[in-house]
């Protein structure tokens, strides 16, 4: 068996093999001592893991485990499976959407952090958590794809009324802008939801798409568990990136990307 693991702030993924197909799967960080007695149940397996977390699930285990840097890890790993795809993209820039946003440049066959942002996964339960009492991502991903951003987000046609704007009116000026001091005991909570959302995947595609121009391409790739069954945080990052002039890609298990690449190098 082979085992590839990205164990990071939230989330511990995993890829592994027997010689067939790759297998995921996925755990909370909570349960990194379950993901530890898995392993070491495991009769001749190559582990390797890369992510925030891995020294100490390394710290775990009982025989020793290959370790490399995450980034490398990502970037190894989204190069694999846009191969799966038939995609053989040469220069684009990776979005990785976890806890947080980090942003990197993929060119001539190595990578280059160019920044990132705080607005990330985490921004989405936390804030979604302060304005709901909801804490599962499933549920807040449920109720925001039934919810309205329409009465709390303050679009650019709303500040030019009457008028035609400079700049595509469709874009938002003020996220959470309205005037919502009248209407706030109104609001639902799937149209607060879906305004968090909102917030972060045009916060996280507008950064991307000026971070791509310095990286001399128009292909995104959005890799992140932030995107794991939610078609509303897709929907909105699909149609900033390519309003404001870049091509988004999604690539299939993007999520696994970290623990892809650390198998990689077992193989």
């Amino acid at each position: 068996m082979k085992v590839g693991i990205d164990a990071g702030g939230t989330l511990i993924k995993v890829a592994y093999t027997d010689g067939g197909p790759i297998h995921f799967a996925k755990y909370p960080i909570a349960e990194i001592g379950w993901v530890a007695e898995w392993i070491n149940g495991l009769s001749a397996s190559e582990v390797c893991v890369t992510g925030g977390k891995s020294g100490v699930l390394a710290s775990l285990l009982d025989n020793s485990v290959q370790e490399m840097v995450e980034f490398e890890a990502t970037h190894l790993g989204v190069q694999v499976l846009l191969e799966r795809m038939g995609l053989h993209e040469e220069a684009y820039l990776v979005t990785n959407v976890g806890t947080g946003t980090s942003i990197h440049c993929v060119q001539n066959n190595t990578q280059e952090r160019l920044g990132g942002t705080g607005i990330g996964g985490g921004t989405l339960v936390g804030l979604s958590h302060l304005l709901t009492g909801i804490t599962s991502f499933d549920e807040i991903v449920e109720h925001a794809k039934r919810g309205s951003r329409e009465r709390i987000d303050l679009k650019v046609k709303h500040i030019y009324e009457g008028k035609e704007p400079p700049i595509s009116g469709e874009l938002t000026a003020s996220n959470f802008g309205q005037d919502l001091f009248s209407i706030s005991h109104e609001l639902s909570k799937e149209e607060l939801l879906a305004t968090v959302i909102g917030l972060v995947g045009e916060t996280v595609s507008t950064v991307s798409v000026h971070a791509a121009r310095q990286c001399r391409s128009s292909t995104i790739v959005y890799i992140g568990s932030s995107f794991s069954d939610n078609a509303l945080l897709k929907e909105v990052v699909t149609s900033y990136t390519i309003l404001r002039g870049s091509t988004p890609l999604f690539p299939d298990n993007g999520e696994y990307s970290g623990a892809v690449g650390a198998l990689s190098v077992l193989e």
